[in-house]
């Protein structure tokens, strides 16, 4: 799933630039999966495709049409779960715009709307609208262990946890986690999302986890990284072991170019297609991007890897992962109206 940017959003003075690589996301993902995009315009989506010549494909491409506030619906799509029949079952979270830092009324809005326009098919959808929950901030290995961040989930603007039983609860409650994992240290310079895990740490498998490594002692992300490291090795599978740990590069430093501030590039924001492919970002510097796809590609054997320049969409402090929302095989319902439409 994809919000696309339009004028209202904060994409509007370089509209053309990120819609290209959105584009460019379209055009990594749809030989994988079908696509859901959402947009207050569809009509202004479908001319974007079109102009695009978007291959047509044996996945489709499904446009509805609903109101938003940003583009970034890793943190206010739907979260998948799936009960003991294997039959998804779709969590609806609170997003509060990263702990009221933005404005979100209209991205909260939006599950309902994919639930009530029945875009969804099968399993039942929960409302969990009383607890601020952000995609980002977890990462799960698909095996009942998740990973997350003290930073946001702790973030006072957010729930109010003060201990991680608390915020546990939540997570296994509602997502049925059986452990969780918590890194206490960690960032990257220019997020905004108080150190949302999918910027820093993911797992590859339950055996493996993928992690951005810093290697420069005068950078300023080497103590917190060198510590989140630590951390990492300190952690143990369920089984008892250790994991498989994989350092990947950081990107060289990339700036606002009209704040000269830092953006937070990373090479950890990785979208992963079931068993399929890997959309990896890529950040126009060819030995940091090949290092980076080499080492990825390891860890996801049988996958494509797929690298996607995200130097556009890292200007909003955001990459591949945070700019998309997987839904489970076979979830998009196709119905003959104006506000649902299938592409192709």
């Amino acid at each position: 799933m994809l919000s696309w940017p339009h004028e209202n959003t904060d994409w509007a003075y370089m509209l053309d630039q990120i819609e290209q690589c959105y584009i460019d996301l379209v055009r990594a993902i749809l030989p994988y999966a079908p696509i859901l995009i959402i947009g207050p315009n569809v009509e202004g989506i479908k001319t974007s495709l079109r102009k695009a010549q978007i291959k047509q494909t044996s996945n489709p491409i499904v446009l509805f049409q609903v109101p938003t506030n940003d583009t970034w619906i890793r943190d206010y799509g739907i979260i998948t779960t799936f009960d003991e029949n294997g039959t998804p079952v779709y969590n609806d979270f609170c997003f509060n715009g990263w702990g009221l830092k933005f404005a979100a009324d209209k991205d909260n809005l939006v599950n309902s709307a994919l639930f009530n326009a029945a875009i969804l098919n099968s399993g039942p959808y929960y409302s969990r609208q009383r607890f601020v929950l952000e995609g980002g901030s977890i990462d799960s290995d698909g095996a009942g262990t998740i990973l997350t961040t003290s930073k946001c989930l702790y973030s006072p603007n957010r729930n109010g946890y003060k201990d991680c039983e608390t915020a546990e609860f939540m997570l296994r409650e509602f997502l049925g986690a059986k452990r969780v994992l918590w890194l206490e240290h960690g960032f990257l310079c220019g997020d905004d999302t108080d150190s949302h895990v999918d910027t820093l740490a993911r797992f590859a498998s339950p055996e493996t986890i993928l992690y951005v490594k810093c290697d420069d002692q005068d950078d300023l992300h080497y103590n917190e990284l060198s510590a989140m490291e630590e951390e990492l090795r300190q952690m143990c599978r369920a089984d008892g072991k250790p994991y498989n740990l994989v350092g990947l590069p950081m990107p060289y430093p990339i700036y606002d170019p009209d704040t000269d501030d830092r953006l937070p590039a990373t090479y950890a924001n990785f979208l992963i297609i079931g068993d399929r492919a890997v959309i990896v970002p890529t950040y126009g510097q060819p030995d940091k991007d090949a290092e980076a796809l080499k080492l990825i590609g390891r860890e996801f054997p049988g996958h494509e890897i797929v690298g996607v320049n995200a130097t556009a969409l890292i200007q909003q402090h955001g990459s591949i992962h945070c700019a998309t929302m997987q839904l489970p095989h076979n979830a998009l319902t196709l119905l003959p109206n104006n506000d649902h439409t299938r592409i192709n």
